[in-house]
């Protein structure tokens, strides 16, 4: 028999930082994983953005979440010895006049540590040239999502167990039972996958599948920019660009679609003119509710039962901030945020 203080189900994103979470804490872990089951985190691009461009508007609670993601992967940069995440700018490319007289009096006003007040006309490499220019959202950047989450099933070593998880072989008493495991608590983070999950497939999800593509292109030179113009471009090494992404709430599986792979190739022909080779085509589904913020907290009925999810598309900038808060109510039932935690969808809850 395994004791252990938590047994974590999902090593993707969220899974992966509350790992982390709890062991910097002082917890025991069990994390039961089958990476092959869920594509999403592997796929991901992990870019940060501070700015909501729909609106021009602050990231929701961008000015909290912010220095907990440095402070985190900064921290497992150190632990890993290996470079995570890299800061960024984003290029956000102009279309009309409204634009630019919009982003001037927002970057004097409540974004004026997110937003370049000034307004770029030079050239950027193979990037197709706006009259109008371009200029640059702040603090961005993003996180090497393949990389952190190899070191940290590297890390978790002899506490990682390759399998899908049974929901028929968890038992709840005192204690948390499941195969060989004894725990005092279980925590959900298997992203899209919770559909299948009785006890918490009453959450009103609204996953998303996204697709992208890794190309190739000597003709194309953004340095460490990511390009935003309905897409995003970024660099992931000399040569070789990520470029994405689709947006499908139908067709919710991790297959590659002609349809997707079509709008990719004219999402980058709107960017830039450059010849490209297509070197990767992937897809992942991300885990998303209906009201676009994360799902954290207990069972209605099993308290020692958690869920840590939802955490959709700004899931690199949510996780550190929102994997503290429930390890604090783990620990020491530190109250949740009424906009994330799980009892907003309790009326779902059928007994």
């Amino acid at each position: 028999m395994i004791n252990v203080d938590v047994i974590v189900v999902g090593q993707g994103l969220a899974g992966s930082v509350l790992s982390l979470k709890l062991k910097e804490q002082g917890y025991t872990i069990a994390v039961i994983d089958q990476p092959e089951l869920s594509a999403c985190s592997k796929v991901a691009a992990g870019i940060w953005n501070p700015v909501v461009f729909k609106r021009l508007t602050k990231s929701w609670m961008i000015d909290e979440l912010l220095p907990e993601l440095l402070r985190f992967y900064r921290q497992q940069e150190k632990l890993f010895n290996a470079s995570l995440i890299t800061e960024r700018e984003i290029v956000k490319i102009f279309s009309e006049q409204q634009e630019i007289d919009l982003w001037k009096k927002k970057a004097e006003g409540e974004l004026k540590n997110y937003l370049d007040e000034a307004i770029y006309t030079d050239e950027i490499t193979g990037i197709k040239k706006s009259p109008l220019g371009y200029s640059k959202v702040l603090r961005a950047g993003n996180l090497d999502v393949k990389l952190f989450l190899q070191l940290t099933q590297e890390y978790l070593k002899d506490g990682f167990i390759n399998e899908e998880f049974n929901y028929k072989d968890l038992r709840i008493s005192e204690t948390i039972d499941y195969k060989n495991i004894k725990a005092k608590h279980i925590v959900f983070a298997d992203g899209y996958l919770m559909k299948h999950n009785p006890y918490f497939n009453y959450v009103p999800f609204k996953p998303a599948k996204g697709e992208v593509l890794t190309v190739g292109s000597e003709d194309l030179d953004i340095g460490s920019n990511i390009i935003n113009k309905n897409a995003f471009l970024m660099q992931l090494e000399n040569g070789i660009y990520k470029l994405g992404a689709t947006y499908n709430w139908d067709d919710l599986n991790e297959a590659k679609s002609e349809v997707a792979l079509n709008e990719l190739q004219d999402k980058f022909s709107k960017l830039s003119e450059a010849p490209y080779k297509i070197i990767e085509h992937e897809a992942g589904v991300r885990p998303s509710v209906i009201d676009r913020r994360p799902v954290i907290g207990s069972h209605p009925q099993h308290k020692k039962i958690f869920v840590f999810n939802g955490l959709g598309t700004k899931g690199v900038m949510l996780a550190p901030y929102f994997a503290q808060k429930l390890v604090d109510h783990i620990k020491v039932s530190e109250p949740l945020n009424d906009e994330v935690n799980v009892a907003r969808f309790n009326k779902f809850f059928v007994h």
